[in-house]
Parts: structure tokens; C-alpha cells; sequence
């Protein structure tokens, strides 16, 4: 087998708002566009990730506004990104040692290309398994 790199695997589709978008928005933005997380951005560079379990835990459980609290003061502080030339080993490595089930993926300037997930992962590793069969399947509504 071939070594892939994450370009080869990721999402090219990658959702982002800027650091002063409400919670509201992402929300909206992540229901709209089928997806769990969405990149945080300041001039055009990655400044964290908001996943829709950052919404519960940070926002609903901590019973903050969410029409009135910005992205950057609950997004994770640290970035935590791979670039697209990586191999998926090392990308899948970060993701286990992170306990992480998507990253950012960024240029050399840090904007955002794409998300790497464990769903295209398995996708491309494991046809086969239920993982793939779940990720390739139609969102639920």
C-alpha cells in the first residue's frame, strides 16, 4: 500500500468563522452545512475549532447566551493542525495521542485547506467497516 498523505483523505470542504461570530452562527453554519465542527479564523488564519460538543459543554451546561458569546471565548486555545503533505500515520498518531476526532487542515500560513476526520479515515483505510459505513452515509435530519 502506497503511503497517503492528508490530502490524499481529507474533507476539502472546511466550514470557517471569524473569532467574532455568536455561538448562534456556528450552530446554525454547522446544522446547515452537515458538519460537526466548524474553524475558527482571524485574518484568515485558524485560531481554534468549535465542535458541536464545545457548544454543550461550553455554552448550555455554563447556560452562556449563545446570541452574544463570540467564538474566540470558547474555542480551543490551543491549535492543534496538520498540513496537507503529512503522512496519515502521523495524522492519525497526533489524533490518538490528542483524543481527537477531526483537525484543522492548514497551509503554511495557517489557513484553513480542510478537515481531516476519523471518519475519512476510515473511509480510506476501512471501506468495509462500520466506521466508513457510518461516515459515508446521508446526514440524519
Amino acid at each position: 500500500m502506497v503511503a497517503q498523505t492528508v490530502s490524499d483523505v481529507m474533507t476539502r470542504r472546511v466550514i470557517a468563522l471569524s473569532i467574532d461570530a455568536s455561538v448562534t452562527d456556528a450552530a446554525i453554519a454547522m446544522k446547515n452545512n452537515d458538519v460537526g465542527e466548524v474553524v475558527v479564523a482571524h485574518d484568515g488564519a485558524v485560531r481554534g475549532v468549535v465542535t458541536d460538543r464545545d457548544l454543550t459543554i461550553r455554552v448550555v451546561a455554563e447556560e452562556l447566551d449563545p446570541d452574544r458569546t463570540p467564538l474566540e471565548e470558547i474555542c480551543s486555545e490551543e491549535v492543534v493542525a496538520v498540513r496537507p503533505d503529512a503522512p496519515v500515520d502521523e495524522a492519525v498518531a497526533l489524533m490518538r495521542a490528542r483524543a481527537l476526532r477531526r483537525l484543522p487542515v492548514v497551509d503554511e500560513d495557517t489557513r484553513p485547506l480542510g478537515v481531516l476526520s476519523l471518519g475519512d479515515v476510515a473511509v480510506s483505510r476501512q471501506p468495509e467497516s462500520p466506521l466508513a459505513d457510518i461516515s459515508a452515509a446521508p446526514p440524519n435530519r
